[in-house]
């Protein structure tokens, strides 16, 4: 994969090539239905996470729903009745699969890639929650397969729909803030244990779950009560992506895009405690090397830094210095002086946040999602909403605005849909094209920390070329009769 642009030329380039293919590849539904009618959706994950996604897809035809618990299903089918139910995708695809248009997969982390290739394999269009793989071998693979199959694709990362976030993009790309060197990101994940081990022993089964169908691809496990389901799973390296893969594809989200970030070259990480064979640690810190893009201000070289977590909460530890419980004090987060006018103007440093530092000034948003910028020039004395900032509210226009209406949730959502309906796959802010890239980077940073040392990383080779031990992190084994 070569570096990419997501600018409006980039938006252009894209529909032109839409609308050439629009006679060919594309499903049935698109060249053969009214544009007015519904797509019948399927949607595997029925509750969490998936509850949600579900009610923003409930102007069209709710199909079918599948989950591996059949407990938790209970009130997405009491709402959504008419929906045929199952508890494994494959009998979903293999009995209903030629009545569906479009699948949303809400699963953890581990099963999005065999659900979402089994998908595209059959043509459907896909909405998949972030991050969109566990690994960086199935977000390649699944780019491939949506390529080759020409499907609507979408990533479950809702701030790409907001107006701010895209207002964002246009002001750093205008070149106000100067180069940018460095980039600092923190998030205030994980709320979910983390820096454990796995607990010894066994509980029983529940009756309503299909704990073969959790694991999936992963190597089987005891059942244990609360440990992995229903939404322990994220902290656990067979099953998620720790804090780094559930929030940077939000947080990152929109100074990759601004930035245009292609493959790193080095990346390295570095845990707050020692990292261990079973989940992520408490807290940690990752930095990206990103060599230059381009001769935009925005494309110059520069630095990540990520951080998340922080050290162990003082209610957390007993009185004989062993852990209690899985929590954090929140204090890891980019040196003080570099966050000095943020905590002046707020009165305390947020929780989480994502700093962009040029030589000619800064953007601050104080939000997961990066829809609320904040500009502070050389010379100005504060940070100041890009909204009324004189310099970046005579920025033009030019990265088109999600028209729906809504939460950024449902608007995500809609902008996948209506992009279907009227087979514009360049509607979709966070198509695979994007969102596939943007979680490789990410996952980079889950590789670095389970290796413990530095990566020197060849993006289009896909490998690491100091380290080939690196190899069984970036493409996992999957279990028997689990294949992509």
């Amino acid at each position: 994969m070569s570096q990419y642009s997501l600018n409006r030329r980039n938006f252009l380039k894209t529909s032109v090539l839409a609308a050439g293919a629009a006679t060919f590849g594309f499903p049935a539904f698109v060249r053969g239905q009214n544009l007015n009618s519904k797509l019948n959706i399927a949607v595997i994950g029925a509750n969490g996470k998936g509850a949600s996604d579900t009610d923003c897809c409930a102007s069209e035809n709710i199909y079918a729903l599948c989950d591996v618990d059949k407990f938790r299903a209970v009130n997405p089918l009491k709402k959504y009745p008419d929906a045929k139910f199952f508890t494994d995708y494959r009998k979903l695809f293999d009995e209903v699969g030629k009545s569906i248009d479009a699948v949303n997969i809400s699963t953890p982390d581990h099963t999005h890639a065999v659900i979402a290739a089994t998908a595209l394999k059959l043509g459907k269009h896909i909405y998949c929650q972030k991050p969109l793989t566990q690994t960086i071998y199935e977000a390649r693979h699944l780019l491939e397969l949506a390529q080759s199959k020409q499907v609507i694709t979408q990533m479950g990362n809702q701030g790409s729909a907001a107006d701010g976030l895209r207002r964002a993009v246009e002001v750093i790309q205008s070149g106000i803030v100067g180069p940018v060197k460095e980039l600092h990101i923190w998030s205030n994940r994980p709320i979910w244990p983390q820096g454990i081990g796995r607990p010894e022993g066994s509980d029983p089964i529940p009756d309503d779950l299909d704990w073969e169908g959790w694991i999936g691809p992963a190597a089987m496990r005891p059942y244990k009560k609360g440990v992995y389901h229903a939404f322990n799973w994220r902290g656990w390296l067979d099953f998620g992506t720790g804090a780094l893969g559930d929030m940077a594809c939000h947080t990152v989200n929109m100074p990759f895009r601004a930035l245009e970030l292609g493959f790193p070259t080095e990346i390295e990480g570095e845990g707050l405690a020692k990292m261990n064979e079973e989940t992520y640690p408490l807290g940690s810190k990752v930095r990206f090397q990103f060599p230059k893009r381009g001769s935009a201000p925005h494309q110059a070289a520069l630095t990540l830094h990520w951080y998340d977590g922080g050290h162990p909460a003082p209610d957390a530890i007993d009185a004989k210095g062993e852990k209690k419980v899985s929590r954090h004090d929140g204090n890891n987060k980019p040196p003080r002086e570099l966050l000095a006018a943020i905590e002046a103007a707020r009165g305390e440093i947020p929780g989480s946040g994502c700093l962009i530092i040029g030589e000619g000034g800064q953007l601050f948003a104080p939000d997961d999602y990066g829809t609320q910028p904040l500009v502070k020039l050389t010379g100005d004395e504060k940070f100041i909403s890009a909204r009324t900032h004189p310099a970046a509210a005579a920025v033009p226009e030019s990265v088109p605005r999600n028209p729906f209406k809504g939460s950024e949730d449902a608007r995500h959502h809609m902008e996948w849909i209506n992009a279907i309906k009227e087979n514009k796959p360049e509607q979709c802010y966070s198509r695979f094209e994007i969102s596939a890239k943007l979680t490789e980077i990410m996952l980079l940073g889950c590789v670095a920390l389970r290796l413990g040392k530095k990566i020197e990383w060849d993006g289009p080779g896909m490998r690491a070329k100091n380290a080939p031990e690196a190899a069984r992190f970036i493409k996992r084994e999957n279990r028997a009769g689990w294949s992509l």
